[in-house]
């Protein structure tokens, strides 16, 4: 996994929760923390990371991994303006991850494992996004996906039917997305 992935979470963590728990999570999950954006590390490192969150603060994993994608948005958005600039909606957004924002990565962060997506856009209400990956962290495109819907003023709501957790061989999610009303 890509060292951006894990300043990413060390970002998030310290900004909402403070760098003395970035430290704690650190010592609990046996690691050093010299993560730089380029490097390679075990997938092992980020789920150590994960459960040393769930303990310290009663979560379940999932729950976790979903937080850490929600708020890791925000940072990305202002990392990479141009991503995220030429859209007015979460759908428009997500829709580009394989032809445009994956590729990004990639030239970004050479040899970045990102996941797969295919979507059915048949529905105008319902996004249908299919993800495969062998970390199976659904549980992050659910949170990218509500960070995203967050972003762009818009709340989302997410079915997730099939999931590889579960045995199926992909996972779907069911996005439904709906304007916020400004107050």
């Amino acid at each position: 996994m890509k060292g951006i992935i894990f300043n990413l979470l060390e970002e998030v963590v310290t900004e909402h929760l403070g760098a003395d728990t970035w430290d704690k999570l650190l010592a609990a999950a046996e690691l050093d923390g010299a993560f730089t954006s380029l490097g390679n590390y075990p997938d092992e490192h980020l789920f150590k990371l994960v459960a040393a969150a769930s303990a310290a603060l009663g979560k379940q994993p999932t729950e976790i991994v979903r937080w850490f994608g929600a708020k890791a948005m925000p940072l990305l958005a202002r990392k990479y303006p141009p991503l995220f600039s030429r859209h007015t909606s979460a759908r428009a957004f997500i829709l580009t991850l394989n032809n445009i924002i994956h590729p990004e990565v990639r030239k970004l962060y050479p040899g970045a494992d990102v996941p797969d997506f295919d979507f059915d856009t048949s529905s105008p209400e319902v996004l249908v996004m299919n993800y495969r990956s062998k970390r199976k962290l659904c549980a992050l495109a659910e949170g990218l996906s509500e960070g995203a819907a967050e972003h762009f003023g818009e709340a989302v709501a997410i079915l997730h039917p099939q999931c590889m957790h579960r045995g199926d061989a992909c996972c779907r999610l069911e996005l439904s997305f709906t304007r916020k009303n400004k107050a």
